[in-house]
């Protein structure tokens, strides 16, 4: 991103988009005290974060017989059905990550197919937006999880806490070239939550090539463990290489929370917050996903930065929004253009070829106009 002079003052940045990730899939019940398991629970979750100023939901989905992360496809479709009645306004997002249980005898075996990955793109009522991880890497949480990070919680026990150490992002081309034809044929959003930039790189060779036309919206997590840990260098990185025309939203693990999300609102990015990431506040006090929407509200306004409705939000992240061409796309975003076959140097966009001030003034020395006596003026009387 491209930062002028009076970029950093906060009426220039565009509202804060707040994201919230209320539905904690890392967590059992017990291990949070807003841990929601009933449809009631879950439906209200939703609504408290409406309220506190969230106006993109992060949806999960929680199975209120056992209590665990649900794989149940209608469970996800009368789910959002209830969302859709409950927060209308709100972005719903759902996390790619889920894979869904085959139904039926003999379907066992298709368990973790891709077409159980697939499934998300079919969900009916249609969610704006699906998470979608592009190039797959390594993610192993408790590599920056302190001991007081998971006390409390069932991960204390060791056992536990070793099966996260294994996890990775199953996300190589066989996956997100047929994942995203999918979801754009079914009208759905893809949203990019990615690890570094060479995640970045990947998502703009997609659309040089034309295989996704539409706006960019993306996440930077900074989780560690294969991907951007806590060097703050890594994260400004990432915000340089996005693009001009990209929204950017920054997710981050535990109690980083409390110097990712301020550096986020100072720098005119977005964050996410909620029990999925983070159960704790910078003086290793519980904390729930609504009291983390209510303290970075107040942090946006005591910087003076205003907070995004869902109208705001909606237009800054141009949802329902697809473009017609790669040109369009590139151009959108503020990227260069391809190159043209044969095409030397770097890529430009065509100018109209007229001269410069300079050019016009001046001898052509780059600077010899600045030695043009100015015009005289008469004083006034």
């Amino acid at each position: 991103m491209y930062y002028t002079d009076d970029a950093l003052y906060p009426e220039n940045m565009r509202p804060l988009v707040i994201t919230a990730a209320p539905y904690a899939p890392s967590w059992i019940p017990g291990d949070a005290a807003d841990i929601a398991v009933t449809w009631d629970e879950q439906v209200q979750a939703a609504v408290d974060c409406y309220n506190a100023g969230a106006t993109v939901l992060h949806v999960h989905v929680r199975n209120p017989a056992t209590g665990r992360l649900s794989t149940d496809f209608d469970q996800f479709n009368y789910f959002l059905g209830r969302l859709k009645e409950a927060v209308p306004e709100m972005i719903l997002q759902v996390g790619g990550s889920i894979s869904f249980a085959p139904k039926g005898e003999g379907q066992k075996a298709a368990w973790l197919d891709y077409d159980t990955r697939h499934m998300l793109t079919e969900l009916d009522p249609k969610p704006e937006t699906v998470t979608v991880a592009i190039g797959t890497c390594m993610m192993d949480l408790t590599q920056m999880w302190t001991p007081d990070d998971v006390k409390g919680t069932h991960l204390e026990d060791p056992r536990r806490l070793a099966a996260w150490a294994g996890m990775y992002t199953d996300a190589g081309p066989a996956f997100y070239l047929e994942h995203l034809k999918r979801l754009i044929a079914n009208g759905i959003q893809p949203y990019f939550p990615l690890a570094h930039v060479h995640q970045l790189e990947i998502v703009e060779r997609l659309i040089r090539k034309g295989v996704y036309m539409g706006p960019l919206n993306l996440a930077i997590g900074t989780y560690g463990g294969g991907g951007c840990g806590h060097n703050p260098f890594d994260w400004m990185e990432f915000i340089r290489r996005t693009p001009q025309g990209a929204v950017l939203s920054f997710w981050a693990g535990m109690r980083i929370n409390a110097v990712a999300q301020p550096l986020a609102i100072i720098m005119g990015q977005n964050v996410r917050v909620g029990n999925e990431d983070n159960l704790w506040n910078s003086k290793r006090e519980r904390i729930t996903t609504v009291g983390q929407i209510e303290s970075v509200v107040r942090l946006s306004e005591q910087f003076g930065r205003k907070v995004a409705t869902t109208d705001e939000a909606r237009e800054i992240m141009k949802i329902g929004v697809w473009y017609d061409s790669i040109e369009q796309t590139l151009r959108e975003l503020g990227l260069p253009p391809n190159r043209a076959e044969g095409e030397p140097g770097f890529m430009v966009w065509p100018t109209d070829g007229r001269n410069h001030v300079a050019e016009v003034m001046s001898d052509s020395h780059a600077m010899a106009y600045c030695m043009v006596p100015p015009q005289e003026v008469e004083a006034p009387a």
